[in-house]
């Protein structure tokens, strides 16, 4: 008997009747954001690669700079997923999904002009006003590690490689950016870095 437990059944779709009112702060945000790969001419848009994708990460937002590699011709850029708000993790696979209009930078820097960081890129890089925001998924390059069968990634998917990635993407770019020797990245990684899990739901976490 539903009823008891405050549902409504309408056939084989159960409503509540009376939902938790909460209130969630609007953070607009792009979910899905990623150019191509030349690897694949047909890929799932969900698991992340190094060039973009299914981030789902709240932080690429207003004000926020992405950093992509070009792998194609024309680059290709795309976009679309928009969350009107959404936990690290969006942990059952939705956000409050919604459709935003927006104004987008979009600029192409030439192989001549990278600086070193730029030079080893391999990876989605965010960048706002106070902070860099470095991805790294269980693989960098899931569908050069799967290339027979890039599904295989879902079930592959650990969060222990995920954070070993994102550490050694970490010190990779901290090094190229600044300068700084391996024994000085580690401590700065240690005393000034937060580490988070945002893509969960995305295969390649």
């Amino acid at each position: 008997d539903v009823s008891d437990m405050g549902w409504t059944k309408a056939g084989s779709i159960k409503y509540y009747d009376d939902p938790f009112q909460a209130k969630i702060p609007v953070n607009f945000h792009i979910g899905c954001m990623a150019l191509p790969p030349a690897s694949h001419d047909s890929v799932d848009s969900i698991p992340p690669m190094p060039t973009g994708g299914n981030l789902d990460n709240k932080r690429i937002g207003v004000g926020t700079t992405m950093y992509y590699p070009v792998e194609v011709a024309g680059a290709l850029l795309s976009m679309g997923d928009a969350h009107t708000a959404q936990g690290d993790s969006e942990l059952d696979g939705t956000g409050i999904e919604t459709s935003v209009t927006g104004d987008f930078k979009i600029t192409v820097i030439k192989a001549s002009e990278f600086n070193d960081w730029q030079k080893i890129l391999d990876f989605p890089l965010g960048e706002t006003k106070d902070s860099f925001i470095v991805h790294g998924f269980t693989e960098t390059d899931y569908l050069e590690t799967y290339s027979d069968n890039p599904g295989d990634i879902y079930g592959a998917s650990s969060i222990d490689k995920a954070m070993m990635n994102a550490y050694t993407q970490t010190r990779k770019f901290l090094m190229h950016a600044y300068g700084v020797s391996e024994i000085e990245v580690n401590t700065l990684i240690t005393q000034a870095v937060d580490f988070a899990m945002t893509q969960l739901v995305d295969g390649n976490w």
